[in-house]
């Protein structure tokens, strides 16, 4: 049976400043842990960190996160040793390398404060998403069990679903009559398993979507069949705005969206909602297109 999303992203604590991940085979793409299953590990990480070295800070709350993906990282056991860069009153920050077999990966910086007691200028700005998203479900209890809604339908057919295999690890509803633009991708997540989603969970959410580029490979491309891509993650940053109940939502939306893709390179722009319509985060990735033969290519130890 797959780990659930709990199981995937758990993390222990091996000192003050140590902690330890498994990356599991089933929340992979091809030999390469899901780049939002990576970005969750951190979130546990600043989590557990500031619950137990750094409680005395209380900032329970991650609201910002940059990390840089160095290297691949791969299935198995993976070490984090987090560095306490600045503590402060209203905010601190921590520094977070991930390193396996020797090899640090994935690094960043993660910005902690408590967003329950914060306290400061608030106004309401007139931003909304454009186009505007379709309808949101009339009843997500019957579309999660009967799939019945006339707006939105359940992602059966998931291309390359054995290299993808995280893919399979949740549940995607698009819209029925397609997205709006190509190049744009709404959808809502929910996890396969049945959990709810979390703050923690937000990483994983911010990288879960299916190809951005068909449409616009079908509209160059025509008929042609899309290659079998891999896209890996260079760079991802997430703002987070909203704090999801402690026992968590069972859905997300998501917005996701290109403005370039140009010599294997893209930019993607998140935006993930709650069921209420409010914005919970944002997220903005720097993201490699190349073969999916680089995914399962030998590991090479040059620095």
């Amino acid at each position: 049976m797959p780990a659930t999303f709990a199981e995937a992203t758990a993390v222990k604590a091996v000192d003050s400043h140590t902690y330890a991940a498994y990356f599991d085979s089933d929340w992979c793409v091809g030999s390469v842990p899901h780049g939002g299953v990576v970005t969750s590990i951190f979130l546990r990480v600043a989590a557990a960190h500031f619950r137990t070295t750094l409680a005395a800070q209380n900032q329970p709350h991650t609201i910002s996160l940059h990390l840089e993906f160095l290297r691949r990282t791969q299935e198995g056991p993976a070490t984090l040793a987090v560095r306490d860069v600045k503590l402060g009153r209203q905010t601190s920050t921590i520094h977070v390398a991930l390193s396996q077999d020797g090899r640090d990966e994935v690094v960043g910086y993660l910005t902690h404060s408590n967003m329950d007691t914060e306290t400061g200028l608030s106004l309401k700005t007139l931003w909304s998403l454009h186009p505007a998203p379709p309808p949101r479900p009339a009843d997500f209890a019957t579309l999660f069990t009967t799939g019945e809604d006339p707006v939105w339908v359940e992602q059966t057919h998931k291309p390359y679903a054995k290299f993808r295999k995280v893919g399979n690890r949740v549940r995607t509803f698009l819209p029925r009559e397609g997205q709006s633009l190509p190049g744009l991708v709404d959808e809502w997540l929910r996890l396969d398993s049945g959990e709810n989603f979390t703050n923690e969970s937000l990483g994983f959410v911010c990288d879960q979507f299916p190809p951005i580029i068909d449409g616009l490979w079908r509209r160059e491309m025509g008929d042609d069949p899309v290659l079998p891509f891999w896209y890996p993650t260079a760079v991802l940053n997430l703002d987070v705005k909203k704090t999801l109940p402690p026992e968590g939502v069972e859905c997300l939306f998501v917005r996701v969206r290109t403005k370039s893709i140009k010599n294997g390179r893209m930019d993607l722009e998140i935006v993930i909602l709650d069921d209420a319509g409010d914005l919970v985060a944002l997220s903005h990735h720097v993201v490699l297109v190349v073969s999916s033969e680089r995914n399962m290519a030998a590991r090479r130890n040059k620095i």
